[in-house]
């Protein structure tokens, strides 16, 4: 089964649930996955529970006019491919192959006229939610989507000591819940205009509009996050009106770990590896290559990408140092 989805509106009955999660993905690596399968996993229960349909995609970005080097479109759609292979997480083209600049509102606007009654999520992380102000139009991305936004911890860097602090999975786990007052704490980073919409639960973003249309009628439903919904009760999910998306502040906290860390660490090793005589080169090479197959800790980058992404850079000789001087 593809994992690529650009499709128009199915022709179904019950609205159905789909979240993006926007990135260059230069390269794809196992952050953006395990952000991407939280949100699925998340939501899973619940669309099962009201038997819709339920969406996660990456959005990969245009090439950015800011970057000269930004590796082409094909090689990170391959990669892409290769990460998501065997999971439920799906491929969005929608920007991928757009002039750029190409900005996040227009690609929104977009999504919610090819899915006018599915119930549509954006997801970021709060550093990216935080300078909302500063993209274009984007004060105004709720009327078209709802938010899931990530506590993005302080960047790290991820060839040192990696493996000792960043032991368990990229997001921490249901235990690690925050504090009421840290929860105030995030939710006081977002835009001022943007804070009214918060929701401590992810359903309202499945159901907001439902959910005051049965307000207005007397329901007898009178609990936020229940998730006994009638099939009357899903009918309407479109955001017609200004600001009517909801926010969510996941506040458990992941490592903020970018492409551009993971690019860098990949030019250092070719840095070293081109030092050395060429016989230890075929040696090093297929060490680092054993170490990915084997997810050991001795090299970093066992922990961040897919085996299969990182044969393919390996192939395609793509982030190596001379080509990024």
């Amino acid at each position: 089964m593809p994992n690529t989805s650009n499709s128009p509106q199915e022709k179904t009955h019950t609205p159905a649930i789909r979240a993006y999660l926007g990135g260059s993905f230069d390269p794809v690596h196992n952050g953006h996955l395990e952000v991407a399968m939280s949100v699925y996993q998340h939501l899973l229960p619940i669309a099962t529970r009201l038997q819709r349909a339920l969406h996660v995609s990456l959005l990969p970005n245009a090439r950015s006019p800011f970057k000269t080097q930004s590796t082409d479109p094909n090689h990170r759609l391959a990669m892409l491919k290769l990460a998501t292979e065997n999971t439920p997480i799906q491929i969005n083209e929608l920007e991928l192959w757009q002039a750029p600049p190409v900005y996040t509102i227009d690609s929104v606007r977009t999504l919610r006229q090819q899915y006018p009654n599915d119930s549509l999520i954006f997801i970021m992380g709060m550093d990216s939610a935080h300078s909302l102000d500063k993209w274009k139009d984007a004060l105004r991305l709720t009327d078209h989507v709802n938010l899931w936004v990530f506590n993005r911890q302080s960047s790290t860097d991820v060839s040192d000591g990696i493996s000792e602090k960043f032991s368990d999975s990229t997001i921490s786990s249901e235990n690690n819940t925050a504090t009421t007052e840290d929860i105030a704490v995030l939710q006081s980073q977002l835009p001022l205009s943007l804070q009214p919409h918060i929701t401590d639960s992810p359903i309202e973003l499945l159901t907001q509009t439902i959910q005051r249309s049965s307000d207005s009628s007397n329901s007898n439903s009178t609990n936020p996050n229940s998730t006994d919904l009638t099939s009357t009760d899903l009918k309407s999910t479109d955001l017609k009106n200004a600001n009517q998306g909801r926010i969510y502040i996941d506040s458990r906290p992941i490592t903020a770990v970018s492409s551009t860390q993971i690019r860098e660490l990949l030019h250092k090793l070719d840095d070293l590896t081109n030092k050395m005589p060429v016989a230890e080169r075929q040696i090093a090479s297929i060490a680092s290559i054993n170490d990915i197959i084997s997810n050991t800790e001795s090299n970093p980058l066992a922990k961040w990408l897919n085996p299969a992404v990182y044969q393919y850079i390996i192939a395609h000789q793509l982030y190596s140092a001379a080509q990024f001087r």
